[in-house]
């Protein structure tokens, strides 16, 4: 596959911020009932009391073997970001990198690793220090990745214990991010792939019982006591020994605090499991699976 990266940087930059990511009409065309389905089972749960009133979710489902949405709810509205913001500063850190401004090495490596497969948050705030904490990282995503950061609203380090509510993201944005990534239009794209496959956290594919064993994921999730979200590419195996990857964005937020954290923050995870089960099911109805 034939990719960007092989332009210079700055026509790479450029040609990304402007041009790569504007969607074509096929990309941009909802298609089947996969949407109609996640509208109804979330209205079934704010039903039973299970979702809240005062809780707002977005999702995006993209088939990117045929390059269709399947499903776009709120996907433009700007939600809490938490830890779905640390594959933003792995991109800001690799560009950096391109720029031939920051070295790439062991520490780094582990730093970076440790933000993504563990969520570390004093690994996060070490990362967005290299490219001068949050307000110039915010500048610098905005100047060369505008199509990636409608919505992302970078203003602060992860504070201790990690409750940061006030950098802020979209469905849409992260959605964005993914299908650059997969199609490796980002700086060091297969490095932030490898990170986000390794073996960690995850509410796309583990106990998502309709997901078959062996699916591959790049995921980051992302949790405080008022959001509970995931971003990720799954990579399934089909029947005909060819792979058919497909993205899921989960995001779940609240406009309190709960008092409850770990009650709250699994039965959360378990209704983006429940989406992720019918995502897979909609790409089975579209692919040999």
């Amino acid at each position: 596959m034939r990719t960007l990266l092989a332009l210079p940087h700055a026509a790479l930059f450029l040609a990304i911020g402007l041009a790569v990511f504007l969607p074509t009409e096929a990309e941009a065309r909802i298609e089947g009932p996969l949407e109609t389905q996640i509208e109804r089972y979330i209205k079934s749960l704010r039903a039973k009391s299970v979702i809240s009133r005062n809780e707002r979710t977005a999702w995006v489902v993209y088939d990117l073997t045929s390059n269709q949405k399947l499903a776009s709810i709120n996907e433009n509205s700007s939600l809490q970001a938490a830890s779905m913001i640390k594959p933003y500063l792995a991109l800001a850190f690799f560009h950096q990198v391109e720029a031939g401004r920051i070295i790439y090495g062991s520490k780094s490596r582990r730093q970076m690793e440790l933000m993504i497969q563990k969520s570390n948050n004093d690994s996060t705030n070490w990362v967005m220090k290299q490219t001068g904490g949050p307000a110039a990282t915010a500048a610098l995503l905005k100047r060369h990745y505008p199509a990636l950061c409608q919505q992302l609203h970078l203003v602060e380090y992860i504070p201790a214990g990690g409750r940061t509510y006030r950098n802020r993201g979209s469905a849409g944005d992260y959605t964005r991010f993914l299908q650059a990534l997969w199609k490796r239009q980002l700086p060091r794209s297969e490095e932030i792939l490898r990170i986000m496959g390794l073996p960690g956290i995850d509410r796309l594919y583990t106990d998502a019982k309709r997901v078959p064993s062996g699916t591959r994921v790049y995921n980051k999730t992302g949790s405080t006591a008022m959001c509970c979200g995931d971003m990720g590419i799954l990579v399934a195996r089909g029947r005909n020994g060819r792979t058919y990857p497909y993205l899921v964005v989960g995001i779940i937020e609240s406009s309190s605090r709960s008092k409850s954290y770990g009650s709250w923050i699994s039965r959360r995870a378990d209704v983006i499991r429940e989406v992720s089960n019918l995502s897979y099911l909609a790409m089975k109805s579209r692919h040999p699976l």
